[in-house]
């Protein structure tokens, strides 16, 4: 899966055809058209409560992949001296933590030869020891060794 370019639609679609829900079932669970729900399947983005809907009907969080963009395309935040400039109203989240999926993401490329430690890290700012931890949980281990 790449996070790069996200087509929201055509992950919904996907999910839905992986879990056989019929359109007249979602239909019924939105109270709209088909032509609705075919719009959703063309749309590069949807609206949070359309998305947020449809990562309950369809039991997946969607929005985990937005997470996942962000965690390897966003920049590093600032490190803020005053720990009072946080806001105290929102949720604060740190970037620095890293999904499964993300991991398999990155194990995969290095794996497939797609990219180096090096391109990983310069490409994503995640840092060269936490890559080499991903990759040596990664690896089978030798049943041979005593």
């Amino acid at each position: 899966m790449l996070y790069k370019e996200i087509h929201i639609g055509q992950f919904i679609k996907e999910r839905v055809e992986e879990m056989g829900i019929t359109i007249d079932r979602i239909c019924n669970f939105f109270d709209k058209d088909p032509q609705f729900i075919e719009s959703n399947y063309n749309s590069k983005s949807i609206e949070v409560e359309t998305l947020l809907r449809w990562s309950k009907l369809l039991e997946y969080d969607f929005f985990r992949i937005y997470s996942s963009h962000l965690i390897l395309y966003s920049p590093p935040a600032a490190v803020h001296k005053n720990n009072n400039e946080k806001s105290q109203k929102i949720p604060f989240f740190r970037k620095n933590i890293y999904t499964q999926e993300i991991k398999d993401f990155i194990i995969k490329r290095i794996l497939d030869q797609e990219m180096s430690v090096h391109d990983i890290v310069n490409e994503y700012s995640i840092p060269k020891s936490t890559i080499h931890r991903w990759l040596q949980k990664n690896q089978p281990i030798n049943k041979n060794k005593k």
